[in-house]
């Protein structure tokens, strides 16, 4: 995959050479499929500001008994990463939508985080409404902003939303992003520098770094249509669950709190104390056996 030339950690080169770019909706999309066709299929939806990688520390795991399947979302990672300020959550729910259409996916789990987990509002909308790609078999959720009332943005997130953004966005460096982004991380587990140089380095593919000040205009979809993407918890027809980093300064046990109070659908509920906001980063063995007890109890 030529357009990541730059990269040369053999981790990251051998999650590349495992995946392929794919053609969905005029995009070019990185991709991850792995696993035999006939057995019972997860969909994992990444965060912001980073991509399918972070799933790999229970790629392992879930893939004993799992086809996993995963992309980089528009923007992110290996992906196309247009400079356009027109990044939409429903335009990316486009996108899942048309992978799984590409790959046949009749029937699918799905385990999303962060940003993942409002693009699966709405893609569980959609499931609700009957018109939605395939069939979701349940949902798992990590740490991520459900609810726009809840999430404590960070201040860089904040300067990026705003109109000077793309200034903030030009004189922000790795400094700020290593601060940034170990800040949400819980205070015993924080990403090593290895780590802070892979999810740099995917990042920057591309050009990356120029559109943050883009992708972040996510917050303002979460304002403009929560009603819908809450009512989606509310109304689910499947089985939902949250893991959760309880430390997570951006959307830890207060978020679990909310989600219980406004009476959502909640089969399975794991909180991890001490963890932060990437708790498959910060705490894989944990998240995988939470996430297989959840799938066991639904017969999966």
């Amino acid at each position: 995959m030529n357009q990541a030339d730059s990269i040369n950690d053999p981790a990251l080169q051998a999650w590349m050479d495992s995946g392929q770019l794919r053609t969905l909706l005029g995009q070019r999309i990185f991709t991850i499929d792995t696993g035999a066709a006939d057995r019972e299929t997860i969909l994992l939806i990444h965060g912001f500001p980073t991509s399918s990688w972070d799933w790999q520390p229970l790629w392992a795991d879930l893939g004993k008994q799992y086809r996993l399947v995963a992309l980089d979302m528009l923007g992110f990672g290996l992906s196309d990463k247009p400079n356009r300020r027109q990044y939409t959550i429903h335009r990316q729910a486009d996108l899942v939508e048309a992978l799984v259409e590409a790959l046949g996916l009749q029937q699918f789990h799905v385990l999303a985080h962060d940003y993942g987990d409002t693009v699966a509002q709405e893609l569980l909308a959609r499931q609700n409404e009957g018109n939605g790609a395939g069939e979701w078999l349940s949902a798992c959720f990590l740490n991520g902003g459900l609810f726009p009332e809840t999430h404590r943005a960070l201040l860089t997130q904040k300067l990026l939303l705003s109109p000077l953004g793309w200034l903030v966005n030009r004189l922000a460096g790795r400094g700020t992003f290593n601060r940034s982004f170990s800040k949400v991380f819980g205070a015993r587990s924080k990403p090593s520098a290895a780590e802070l140089d892979q999810f740099w380095a995917l990042i920057n593919v591309n050009q990356g770094k120029h559109v943050f000040h883009n992708l972040i205009t996510y917050m303002d979809d979460r304002l403009q249509h929560r009603e819908r993407w809450v009512a989606a918890l509310l109304e689910a027809r499947m089985p939902l669950a949250l893991i959760n980093g309880s430390a997570d300064p951006v959307s830890g046990a207060h978020m679990v709190a909310r989600y219980r109070e406004l009476g959502c659908r909640l089969d399975y509920l794991a909180e991890l104390p001490g963890i932060g906001h990437y708790p498959q980063v910060e705490a894989a063995d944990q998240v995988a056996q939470h996430y297989l007890s959840f799938l066991a109890r639904q017969g999966a």
